[in-house]
């Protein structure tokens, strides 16, 4: 049996900035603790502070050192900055399988910086499912900045929209990136996009590329639109990178302006809600074998399995 945790005593020391404290309690999300839901209500006076940024992109654009480097220009404003870089799983131990705090050494003694890996546990989309309530905890534990940093699965990966207040979508030049873009749908989900690696061929054409696929997207919109920015960083020697923190803070100002902040957040807490319920579900009713199991032999049909599901009525 798990040992009880004093919650509202790890609560105050990850107020109080103490690290050891704010990973406990994320490691208590992860675990999918049975405290969880105490956590969350002590958590919940402190959040709907912080700025979340997210950063995706396909393998090999420079999305660890683009974080490195963004952590570094917060922290040039003094803001307390947390990351979340979600990796893929090991197939044994279910961990983290790349620790992205090995590319982040930079701030490995820097008090103003928290980083944690987390593994993606076979979840689609680039995201861990535990992903939204350890954004809480950094919320709650005072970090002006968040930045979650999603694992780089192509085309699956525009989950990140859902937790950010603003998605940075990478690419680099050479890499096929602009037809990757067009396929993926990820005009729709950028709120910045940076041409990384912007010293090799190719980086003026792809910035070029991108403002003509966003232009003929802007044409469709009604109403006050965001006009998306492309940006061209050097990450590994800080080119850019000030462009691109003046870009993020236009975005935020502008979504306050037109209620969009708002609305993104309001739509976070509903799918963070509605994915509590779906677990609470599936915890309470357990395996849907038997179900599935009628719906293939024709004895019902799925409309109807899920009524018996969600009723509690299995054996009828």
């Amino acid at each position: 049996m798990a040992t009880a945790v004093d919650v509202t005593g790890l609560v105050d020391r990850a107020r109080d900035g103490e690290p050891r404290a704010v990973a406990r309690l994320i490691s208590l999300v992860e675990q999918g603790s049975a405290q969880l839901p105490l956590v969350a209500a002590a958590l919940a006076p402190y959040t709907g502070h912080a700025q979340v940024v997210g950063i995706t992109g396909a393998p090999g654009v420079g999305k660890s050192t683009s974080t490195n480097a963004l952590v570094r220009a917060f922290r040039d404003q003094d803001k307390r900055v947390a990351v979340i870089a979600v990796d893929p799983s090991s197939p044994f131990s279910g961990g983290a399988l790349l620790g992205d705090r090995v590319r982040m050494g930079d701030h490995a003694t820097d008090p103003g910086v928290f980083i944690r890996s987390m593994a993606t546990r076979g979840h689609l989309g680039g995201l861990s499912w535990a992903t939204p309530q350890a954004l809480r905890v950094l919320d709650a534990a005072g970090f002006d900045v968040i930045i979650v940093e999603t694992v780089g699965v192509g085309q699956s990966e525009v989950e990140i929209v859902a937790l950010a207040d603003t998605t940075l979508v990478l690419l680099a030049p050479g890499m096929g990136d602009g037809i990757q873009a067009a396929k993926a749908g990820i005009l729709e989900i950028a709120d910045v996009f940076v041409v990384n690696k912007a010293d090799r061929d190719g980086a003026d054409q792809t910035a070029r590329d991108l403002k003509y696929m966003i232009s003929l997207g802007r044409r469709d919109r009604e109403g006050p639109s965001w006009r998306v920015p492309v940006v061209k960083t050097v990450a590994a020697r800080m080119e850019g990178l000030d462009r691109v923190v003046e870009a993020i803070t236009e975005h935020q100002s502008w979504m306050a302006e037109h209620g969009e902040l708002t609305e993104r957040r309001l739509r976070r807490a509903g799918a963070e809600i509605e994915a509590i319920a779906v677990e609470r579900v599936r915890t309470r009713f357990g395996p849907v074998d038997q179900l599935a199991k009628r719906v293939v032999e024709g004895e019902l049909d799925p409309f109807a399995a899920a009524e018996l599901l969600i009723s509690g009525n299995l054996r009828s």
